[in-house]
């Protein structure tokens, strides 16, 4: 496996900055190509629906900035690849395939437990998508605690705390950019379909009771599978319902 840079990919390192997926898209404008940005601390992290994400120094707070052609619902679906290069870089530094499984719709779980999430966010050019920023934190040596944690989430940890495994973020990144580039090249060669069948073979809880919240109703089933939009596919005791973004509580 090729453990390269990714040729044609940026690389930056930032002591620190607001939040790296603000960095990234601010950056856009003149960039020449796609490119990691790695901010060794952040002062204004921030994860879904806007809430805070704790950035300690030593943790790993990183955006790839791309500029996908593609129409936003297939460009939305790199949330799949950035998990699976998560994946493949934690396994990879880590030698516990078993340890890291996936958790819909963006998060890395180790051992069940939080240890990585993903947040896409994007600047618009008419109906398409001019610039892509794949936000990605990782608990590398610290996690945040329960106390601060919403209700019926999942515990965090952290890799270290876990493994005993210490990695810089700068160590992460290089572990993590030729990961990401490999599921790219497959995803613009040949749609969702493999990376569907990849994180599907690693995801959490398959065949088994979840909740899973949209942002006014609350639903209960078993999971069932992911389809080719990315939707959650949830067995409800009414029917069977396709999920486009929700919560998902175990």
């Amino acid at each position: 496996m090729d453990n390269s840079w990714p040729e044609g990919t940026g690389r930056l390192v930032l002591p620190v900055t607001d939040s790296t997926n603000a960095h990234a898209l601010r950056a856009a404008p003149a960039a020449q190509g796609p490119a990691w940005f790695l901010g060794l601390e952040q002062t204004a992290g921030r994860g879904r629906r806007a809430r805070a994400w704790a950035s300690p120094r030593g943790n790993f707070h990183g955006t790839l900035l791309l500029f996908p052609k593609e129409s936003p619902d297939l460009v939305a679906l790199r949330s799949f690849a950035a998990a699976l290069a998560l994946r493949d870089a934690f396994v990879g530094l880590t030698g516990l395939p078993e340890a890291f499984t996936l958790k819909w719709p963006n998060d890395v779980l180790l051992n069940g437990a939080k240890v990585a999430g993903i947040l896409l966010e994007a600047t618009s050019a008419g109906a398409g998508v001019q610039a892509l920023a794949i936000g990605v934190g990782v608990n590398l040596i610290a996690h945040p605690d329960p106390s601060v944690m919403e209700e019926g989430a999942l515990p965090a940890v952290s890799l270290l705390s876990e493994t005993g495994l210490r990695v810089t973020p700068e160590a992460f990144l290089d572990a993590l950019a030729p990961a990401y580039a490999r599921w790219e090249a497959l995803f613009v060669a040949q749609g969702f379909l493999p990376l569907r069948a990849a994180w599907l073979a690693n995801a959490a809880k398959i065949g088994e009771t979840i909740r899973a919240r949209t942002g006014k109703d609350t639903f209960h089933g078993v999971f069932e599978t992911i389809d080719s939009h990315g939707n959650l596919i949830l067995l409800t005791a009414t029917g069977t319902m396709a999920i486009p973004a929700a919560e998902v509580f175990f």
